[in-house]
């Protein structure tokens, strides 16, 4: 089979177990979380893609990957299901020669698929996380690549400096070079945080990663071995300034915020009406929601498919859930297919999807803005029986 020599192509991490999201991820990889209403956390790197002209995305998958398969299919939803283009899913596989198996680090995962990489004889390839919310143009980020001459580009941005040791960080020169990496450090010298986006010359990184592979002492990460290998070795290496909006979903309370931070009239994240920068996403063809005449509703989303007869306040009701007559939502994030009969409340939680809060029940209490990390939280496919409360903080 032929395939057409390409520019730049992608390498999306998408295998994450996402553990500190708890019970939302027990069934779903992390990836696959539904966000925003009509969305998956995927949708927003491979729309990336789309909107940077890159057309050929490998998904690399581990973790309770049929959903996520599912999900991505042959990639027409984005548009990547075009002659000359492809998402391709690309879960771990045994070879003959007993070298590989389950991903055992992110560089691992992209050395097991060097063969995949190869049919396109890139010059470029970007490796992207499955698990961050923003908008960005990769093509901007490898144009900045090739006109500093490069070996690696990395996407940081500017964080605070009491949080700065909970990310790698890079220190830069004034003209933006990488003269070191720390992972971690406890006492940061600067706040450019590591945003886990990488442009690679191809020919650059296929031989770290082979020669990352043969180092028995290494535990095949992008960030802990690549980098710093690189970096030692004398390779030219650029920092990527961006300033955007960017979130780390990976705890219940940051995906709580970042679904928050969707709504107002001037959100924090804007996904309304910005054609130039489209949100694409697999949606199944639902009838328009309904909202009944009794039912009160403010500063919410409420995608298509869902019925309210209740109240919603400050929330997120994503695709066909139903609101009850006098239930009502406050401050929550409903996910896809949850039924809240008539009568109780919700506040301040995460609704897994196709779960269900019973006549009179009640989830959570009150949101004080000081205590973002008490959310209730149901797992998919959980009941909240009638007439029973599920405290502040508490999960299901």
């Amino acid at each position: 089979m032929h395939f057409q020599k390409k520019r730049c192509i992608a390498m999306l991490l998408a295998g994450g177990q996402g553990s500190r999201l708890k019970v939302l991820t027990e069934k779903t990889a992390k990836p696959a979380v539904p966000f925003g209403g009509k969305y998956r956390i995927i949708d927003f790197p491979l729309s990336n893609c789309v909107n940077s002209g890159i057309d050929t995305v490998g998904i690399l998958t581990q973790y309770q990957p049929l959903e996520l398969n599912e999900y991505i299919g042959n990639g027409q939803p984005w548009g990547l299901n075009k002659t000359h283009s492809c998402a391709q899913v690309l879960p771990p596989y045994e070879r003959h020669d007993k070298k590989s198996g389950w991903y055992k680090g992110t560089a691992n995962a992209i050395y097991q698929n060097i063969d995949f990489i190869e049919r396109f004889s890139p010059d470029y390839v970007v490796i992207l996380s499955g698990d961050h919310i923003y908008k960005m143009d990769y093509n901007a980020m490898v144009e900045f690549h090739e006109k500093n001459g490069a070996s690696c580009t990395i996407a940081v941005r500017d964080v605070p400096l009491s949080e700065a040791s909970r990310f790698g960080i890079l220190n830069t020169n004034p003209d933006n070079t990488i003269y070191e990496f720390e992972e971690k450090p406890a006492k940061p010298k600067s706040t450019n945080a590591s945003m886990g986006i990488y442009v690679f010359n191809w020919e650059v990184l296929r031989e770290a990663l082979i020669a990352d592979e043969a180092d028995p002492d290494s535990s095949n990460d992008f960030g802990k071995n690549i980098i710093p290998k690189l970096l030692h070795a004398g390779h030219k290496m650029m920092a990527y300034t961006f300033d955007g909006y960017w979130k780390d979903v990976g705890t219940i309370d940051s995906l709580w915020e970042a679904n928050m931070e969707l709504l107002g009239k001037e959100p924090e994240f804007n996904i309304r009406g910005d054609e130039r920068f489209k949100i694409y996403a697999r949606n199944n063809a639902l009838p328009s929601s309904y909202i009944d005449a009794q039912a009160k509703i403010s500063n919410s989303f409420i995608a298509e498919g869902s019925e309210v007869y209740g109240t919603v306040y400050h929330s997120v009701i994503s695709t066909g859930c139903i609101v009850g007559q006098g239930a009502v939502v406050e401050d929550s994030v409903v996910m896809p297919g949850v039924m809240i009969e008539s009568g109780a409340i919700v506040r301040h939680a995460i609704l897994g999807e196709n779960s269900k809060v019973c006549q009179n029940a009640v989830v959570g209490g009150v949101f004080k803005p000081n205590d973002k990390k008490n959310i209730s939280v149901t797992s998919k496919g959980s009941v909240v029986e009638a007439n029973t409360v599920l405290l502040p903080g508490e999960m299901r």
